[in-house]
């Protein structure tokens, strides 16, 4: 990431959402959050570059693997509902 977002804009935006209440270190959770995915995304990314034989990421390897993230997801969110 080349510029990182301040944490006054992230609280901005979440506060932009009508009757929610989020707790004091909220915006640090959702900001941590955000960079495990970019990375995951990140090594994913270059792992399927490599299944593919390329030396550089190329924006289709970024959208096969974001697929695979989010569907992974999902189910772990399924799992966790079933319980």
């Amino acid at each position: 990431m080349l510029k990182k977002i301040s944490r006054n804009n992230l609280k901005s935006i979440l506060k932009k959402k009508p009757n929610v209440r989020f707790g004091a270190n909220a915006d640090l959770m959702v900001h941590l959050n955000l960079l495990l995915f970019l990375h995951r995304l990140a090594e994913e990314s270059r792992a399927k570059a490599f299944e593919d034989k390329t030396a550089t990421i190329k924006p289709l390897h970024v959208k096969a693997v974001s697929k695979v993230i989010i569907y992974l997801r999902f189910l772990c969110k399924a799992r966790l509902f079933r319980q």
